[in-house]
């Protein structure tokens, strides 16, 4: 099966980044433009979390804050499961619907690799013919609530 290092290398690198400092509605600018539902947060000394856009809706939208005095910083999403470059897709999989969640964060040691996607582990899953799709359908058929990201 493949693993955590094989999904990166099939992604482009990280152009989706923003600032911990920066504005919530200069992130959502950025999300659309990039077209994706994530942003990786980062400053000079590396990653910092992840925004995303049910960090918006729920930490802006939901608690009447204004996208134009908010920073990401603020609303930003920082307890994220962590994978090792060698860990399966199936182990992958797992510890997201474990954690309920949409994105794990792949560490090699103390540095960070990038982001792992629910949609990258399903597109992998489902591109693979040995695979077991029924790890796949667990993940889309679970409910959405509950779910931390």
């Amino acid at each position: 099966m493949k693993t955590v290092s094989d999904i990166l290398a099939s992604k482009p690198g990280a152009f989706n980044t923003i600032q911990p400092t920066a504005l919530v509605i200069d992130a959502l600018n950025l999300l659309n433009s990039v077209n994706l539902s994530y942003l990786v947060v980062t400053d000079g000394t590396g990653y910092k979390g992840i925004f995303c856009e049910r960090d918006y809706s729920r930490n802006v939208i939901l608690k009447g804050r204004a996208s134009n005095s908010t920073m990401v910083q603020e609303i930003m999403t920082t307890d994220l499961p962590v994978v090792a470059p060698d860990d399966t897709v199936a182990y992958c999989m797992s510890l997201m619907n474990s954690h309920k969640t949409r994105y794990l964060l792949a560490y090699d040691e103390q540095q960070f690799l990038g982001v792992i996607t629910i949609h990258d582990l399903l597109r992998q899953v489902l591109s693979d013919d040995d695979s077991n799709n029924s790890i796949a359908r667990t993940l889309l058929d679970n409910e959405e609530a509950g779910r931390i990201y």
